[in-house]
């Protein structure tokens, strides 16, 4: 007997400052039967994919609900406020498959954001995903009011995102998923050193460990390390070495975005004097530069305050959490607090750290103006006057930038055979 679906199940989603609206068209089985023996046919299988619950969190700022988010078998709507840039909401929206016809996403439609100022990330499900019989699936969907620098004129902005379901071939197979660095699949794992999905930020992933595969080598043999693919595609990489000893900021402010000296260092002359194997391919990107409080125990509210305050540019520094998550002992390393307490630990098990070395971030520190966080010889995350040539006066940039997400990799990433950029 030949079963095919003649209607998809799709997935729309409008969103902008007020509004979010999901709708889910249901598919259904046409049979078609042609027996040339008497007797009796019954169909008994049963095609039902539908949502079954939507829940919303708030990754940074303050957005809110302006109204609680609700769904039925074939349409979610919530209803999203943002009010200042870095705000940040995130929709998780469950699709079950409750029949018992296994189900193939055949295709997934993204478009871009209709208004600059409201940007949006969709994952979670993948073309060619399987959904079993019984079995569900995540469509996350991230509402972020990007860096402005005036009350955009627009306030609003739709999303259509459409799902395309179709029946699953007997003994279907899905294709194997994860993330690629530069077009080449890399293995995620759970321990150890290697690319980690970042538990903290939905579609993110970070290398961690002492020592894991993510060197890059450019054309003027400089040796960068790679921090992370975003879940916008770039990738954010950090300068293997220190650059010469260099105050913070002349004039005792912690603002990055003021600019500060460094700040004015790095995006001028050092950006200008950049080879082009790293200078064309580094796209502007939006930094966290909020403050971080050492004693927080909670890393998702220190990504939050980080990110709570942003700046655009092509050069900067990691952030405190950079440091913190790039170590593959997260239960006794996962907060700046912990990271302290235990550092003959967490040194050991971050391959940022440089021994004996002395490297600023980006990140300020709230209990005074002149004060930012560094990262120390021994590896642990202190205050550290921002301009001092008497306390710690070894203290040095170490550059870290975004690379824009369509480039090709080739190498495997070891530091003998460090991934390098395919022209």
């Amino acid at each position: 007997m030949k079963r095919r679906f003649n209607r998809t199940q799709r997935n729309y989603i409008i969103a902008g400052l007020c509004m979010i609206l999901v709708i889910m068209g249901v598919g259904y089985a046409a049979f078609q039967s042609q027996l040339k023996i008497s007797g009796t046919s019954n169909i008994t299988s049963n095609w039902s994919v539908k949502i079954t619950d939507i829940q919303s969190k708030v990754i940074s700022g303050n957005p809110t609900n302006a109204s609680e988010p609700t769904h039925t078998d074939t349409t979610a709507t919530f209803r999203t406020t943002l009010t200042s840039p870095g705000d940040t909401m995130q929709y998780d929206v469950t699709v079950s498959n409750e029949g018992d016809i296994d189900a193939k996403l055949d295709k997934i439609t993204i478009p871009e954001s209709t208004n600059p100022a409201i940007g949006f990330e969709v994952s979670g499900i993948e073309e060619g995903s399987l959904l079993r019989s019984k079995e569900t699936a995540i469509l996350t969907v991230i509402v972020k009011y990007n860096n402005v620098t005036e009350q955009p004129s627009d306030l609003t902005a739709d999303l259509e995102v459409t799902l395309d379901y179709s029946q699953a071939p007997e003994g279907y197979v899905p294709p194997v998923t994860g993330p690629s660095i530069g077009g080449q699949p890399v293995e995620i794992v759970e321990s150890g050193d290697g690319l980690y999905e970042d538990t903290y930020e939905s579609g993110r992933y970070v290398y961690k460990g002492a020592n894991p595969n993510n060197y890059i080598e450019f054309d003027n043999g400089e040796i960068w390390r790679i921090i992370s693919k975003e879940a916008d595609g770039t990738y954010k990489i950090l300068k293997n070495e220190l650059l010469p000893k260099q105050v913070w900021d002349s004039s005792d402010s912690n603002n990055w975005a003021r600019p500060a000296t460094l700040n004015t260092y790095l995006n001028g002359e050092y950006y200008n004097g950049l080879d082009s194997s790293i200078k064309d391919n580094i796209v502007s990107h939006t930094w966290g530069i909020g403050l971080v409080i050492l004693g927080n125990d909670d890393l998702s509210a220190q990504i939050a305050s980080e990110q709570g305050t942003t700046w655009n540019g092509n050069i900067g520094l990691i952030a405190v959490s950079d440091y913190i998550r790039a170590n593959s002992d997260m239960a006794n390393c996962g907060t700046a607090e912990t990271n302290y307490e235990n550092g003959d630990t967490c040194r050991s098990t971050d391959w940022m750290y440089i021994s004996g070395s002395y490297w600023w971030t980006i990140s300020p520190d709230p209990d005074a103006s002149n004060l930012v966080w560094a990262v120390f010889d021994d590896g642990y995350i202190i205050s550290n006057a921002i301009f001092s040539l008497f306390n710690y006066n070894n203290t040095a940039p170490r550059p870290a930038v975004y690379l824009k997400s369509d480039i090709t990799l080739s190498g495997s990433g070891t530091s003998l055979d460090p991934f390098k950029i395919v022209s």
